[in-house]
């Protein structure tokens, strides 16, 4: 049997950028070649795409970290390196995802084939035959490639159901979704025999058909975490229809169908507006007149007056005619739009990660750490003067020598920048 995990935390990691390459022509018969370092490829992307073949989160209880591929580095003779390849992780329809960084919801997957970007990968770095001009002709320096992005996700499946049952434990949700539809949920005669969401497929006389949810029994107290219902209250947001069944055999029926609204009310204020029908179940185990008696009274207290079926989902009386309003009421009644507030953080597909940190080792010595200095240092060979006196430029303009000023370095300390050890001299700098 399946397992029904509908929550999940995952890691997604983009593609960094390949490094540009410094290399030079070198042919027989052919004077002075020129700079012929190719450009570094663009690291992959990372997409989300919805797709109803999957029903469950379970899969990402046994893999938490996805990685797109990286770009290869330039090569000589102006080869670009290769582009590393976009991942598509596949996601049942109906999850939003959240980014637990800043708490933001990015994504909404809410149909079959929805995709959505999640990661950008980083841009490749340029060659060296990139920076040559009429007045540099031999530019002895490349670029970096952008680095990757890490997003830490929080991924919530909110069910796609045209129905969502309602009702207290043992109101009979189980007993109903078994007798319209396929579904074979586990029932029995004490409280919470249903443990995780049931979705069934009721089938219409003619045409398709619609998807019904049978959610855990709610108790009072369930908005703030009682029982089991508030699990699974996000499975019925997207329900265009709520049926609420109720159990007339209980003395205090009436009670319990205001506990449950109140409920309701608390998690969403919009879901406790949603048209309900009234279903009255059970009645099999009371006689028919005490089963009117309880309609009219429903029908005198209830406001708006929902619509009221007395049905036995143990003998199927009056399920006919209850299926028959249901689907005139799904023709009726668009589809829900859940208002979430999508908010894409422009800085999540941001590459740039040009802070950095120092650090004072002692009286004479300064360690500056951070990604894009680790990045140039990298592809800076520390024998070639031009390509040391960009890599100091750079330093300059990322405002690195204005921060070791403010923390009173002197002339002649020593700057150790990913590995590469620099002397300060202010006349320089």
């Amino acid at each position: 049997m399946t397992s029904f995990i509908d929550k999940a935390k995952i890691k997604v990691i983009s593609g960094a950028g390949g490094n540009g390459a410094t290399a030079w022509r070198r042919e027989k018969y052919v004077d002075k070649g020129g700079p012929a370092g190719g450009d570094g490829g663009n690291g992959g992307d990372v997409y989300f795409i919805a797709t109803s073949d999957m029903s469950t989160l379970l899969d990402f209880t046994h893999k938490s970290v996805y990685k797109a591929e990286r770009g290869e580095n330039g090569q000589n003779k102006n080869c670009h390196g290769k582009n590393g390849k976009d991942l598509y992780i596949k996601m049942p329809v109906g999850v939003v995802v959240r980014d637990l960084k800043n708490n933001k919801l990015i994504a909404d997957l809410d149909k079959d084939g929805k995709t959505v970007l999640i990661a950008k990968g980083g841009r490749g770095g340029r060659g060296n035959a990139r920076f040559a001009t009429a007045q540099k002709r031999a530019p002895q320096f490349c670029e970096p490639g952008e680095p990757s992005i890490e997003r830490e996700l929080e991924l919530e499946l909110k069910l796609l159901a045209d129905v969502g049952l309602l009702g207290m434990p043992n109101a009979g949700k189980s007993s109903l979704i078994s007798a319209i539809s396929a579904a074979k949920p586990k029932i029995a005669d004490y409280p919470f025999t249903t443990l995780i969401p049931n979705l069934g497929v009721v089938k219409k006389p003619h045409g398709d058909g619609f998807v019904i949810a049978d959610i855990p029994g709610l108790i009072e107290g369930a908005s703030e975490g009682l029982g089991l219902g508030h699990e699974f209250l996000r499975h019925v947001q997207r329900c265009k229809l709520l049926l609420h069944v109720i159990d007339i055999s209980k003395e205090e029926s009436f009670e319990n169908y205001e506990k449950i609204n109140k409920e309701l009310q608390k998690f969403d204020e919009e879901l406790s507006k949603r048209e309900q029908i009234i279903v009255l179940n059970k009645s099999d185990i009371v006689d028919l007149e005490h089963a009117e008696e309880i309609k009219n009274f429903f029908k005198e207290k209830i406001k708006p007056k929902n619509k009221i079926f007395i049905i036995s989902a143990a003998t199927k009386h009056g399920l006919k005619e209850l299926l028959n309003y249901i689907y005139i009421k799904l023709e009726e009644i668009e589809d829900i739009k859940i208002k979430l507030d999508i908010e894409e953080d422009l800085d999540s597909f941001n590459n740039d990660d040009s802070e950095f940190e120092i650090e004072k080792l002692n009286k004479n010595t300064y360690n500056i750490t951070g990604g894009k200095l680790k990045r140039l240092a990298s592809v800076t060979d520390i024998r070639n003067t031009q390509q040391i006196k960009r890599f100091t430029n750079i330093l300059d303009s990322m405002g690195v020598y204005d921060k070791l000023r403010e923390c009173k370095i002197q002339n002649g300390d020593t700057i150790i920048v990913a590995g590469i050890e620099l002397m300060y001299d202010e006349d320089y700098y």
